[in-house]
């Protein structure tokens, strides 16, 4: 089976560029069938594994199949952006077995995204991993190396202070907003959407006691939910253009494929305003407010791209947790190379998975005997202690027994091999018994 990858992120494409794959997580579950599809069209491999994360800052297409299959997805995802497949290939950057696990796992660790050790992307490529099962375009192979993923990234967060010195963008936008504005608390902010990094950036502003906020959305009660959290009004998408001139200032963060703030409303707004200014941020990819509105005088325009120099401000503050984070993940795609290897055609036709299966059935059959024993001792009234301390060394002295004995026989020559196989595996290193 062979794992491959295909992506674009932030460090390599721009912005315009990224909007033009981006997809909405209703839009995922049709696209993985029609990628499928072709795939299987163009490789004539009936069960392509096929998966789809779309964020802000990645576009990344992750498959399974007997055959990797690169330039038959590229070609495909240029398709669908209307792009030529050489303009997207001096984008993308493609990756293939283990290189797919490393990736994977350092992207749900927060390590490959603009905001180091940010944890939204975790979620994100859950939700990503959900629509493709509900797709049916997830087998056990990216099901496996998925699950690693969300493991490898629980470890980082766990063991490692990655995420503390992190800045989020809706961090970043709140600071932005504090270098134009005297009093944060003397202006008026109008959020459009309802999606989480609106609910992000609500959050920080309302910190902040603005003099009022408002959130737009396409629909009122998905916006009435999100207001009624910070007291603030809501208002219908299509009242946008009449308000505008209200707001001194404006973050965006829509799923909509074309900008629904033009420049024609901007000029509008600032000539109502008698050009005080106003402060824009546009996360959305695609955009929400029109490029030209930067050009303007009076309007202090940020894309998310634009925030990446005040979020990467506190990047060395993390450095010993990132190289903290890379040890786990290179346990993390040791272990998922090796459990590849051992579902290979060669593993899976010689003694190694047999001999694993008989293993598992022997030690579940010694666990089985003395959990039975120790009920039978816990009936009796016997402490807890006592029952626990024969349970394990029950468990051992089965475990040991055979090697002890292989030990005691045979000529010098055959004790020799067996001390140092029985070395190499009884008595590893703590950090290399965890890989």
């Amino acid at each position: 089976m062979a794992v491959w990858a295909l992506g674009i992120n932030h460090k390599t494409a721009p912005l315009d560029l990224r909007g033009r794959f981006a997809f909405a997580l209703d839009q995922i579950a049709p696209t993985l069938q029609g990628l499928r599809q072709t795939l299987t069209e163009r490789t004539q491999h009936p069960q392509v594994e096929t998966a789809i994360i779309s964020t802000c800052n990645r576009t990344e297409i992750y498959c399974a199949a007997a055959q990797p299959a690169l330039e038959h997805t590229l070609g495909w995802l240029a398709e669908t952006g209307g792009v030529q497949a050489n303009v997207l290939r001096s984008h993308s950057y493609t990756l293939q077995d283990g290189l797919v696990a490393r990736h994977a796992f350092r992207v749900a660790s927060g390590l490959d995204s603009m905001v180091l050790g940010e944890a939204q992307i975790l979620g994100q490529m859950k939700d990503a991993v959900r629509a493709a099962e509900g797709a049916g375009a997830l087998g056990s192979t990216l099901n496996q190396l998925f699950q690693r993923s969300f493991a490898v990234a629980k470890e980082v967060r766990t063991s490692t202070d990655i995420g503390a010195h992190s800045i989020s963008m809706a961090a970043a936008a709140v600071r932005l907003a504090g270098q134009l504005f005297e009093d944060l608390g003397e202006i008026r902010v109008l959020f459009v959407g309802a999606g989480e990094m609106i609910e992000l950036c609500t959050t920080h502003f309302a910190a902040k006691s603005p003099k009022h906020i408002t959130i737009a959305n396409r629909t009122l009660e998905r916006g009435e939910k999100l207001a009624a959290r910070f007291g603030a009004e809501v208002m219908r998408l299509a009242d946008l253009p009449e308000h505008l001139h209200e707001y001194d200032a404006v973050i965006s963060c829509t799923a909509s494929s074309l900008p629904i703030i033009g420049l024609g409303a901007v000029e509008r707004a600032l000539k109502k305003r008698r050009h005080r200014p106003m402060f824009m941020v546009d996360l959305a990819v695609p955009r929400d407010i029109e490029p030209e509105v930067k050009q303007l005088e009076d309007v202090y325009l940020y894309t998310v791209d634009d925030l990446a120099s005040v979020v990467q401000k506190a990047h060395a503050n993390r450095q010993a947790a990132v190289a903290q984070a890379e040890a786990i993940i290179d346990a993390g795609v040791q272990s998922f190379v090796h459990w590849m290897e051992l579902r290979s055609p060669a593993a899976q036709q010689g003694a190694v998975v047999p001999l694993i299966q008989q293993l598992n059935a022997q030690t579940e059959q010694w666990r089985t005997l003395e959990i039975a024993r120790a009920k039978k001792l816990l009936a009796k009234g016997e402490d807890i202690d006592t029952v626990l301390d024969a349970l394990a060394r029950g468990l051992t002295q089965k475990m040991l027994h055979g090697p002890l004995a292989e030990l005691r026989a045979g000529d010098a020559q055959a004790r020799q091999q067996t001390a140092q196989t029985v070395s190499r595996l009884f008595l590893r290193s703590q950090s290399k018994s965890g890989l």
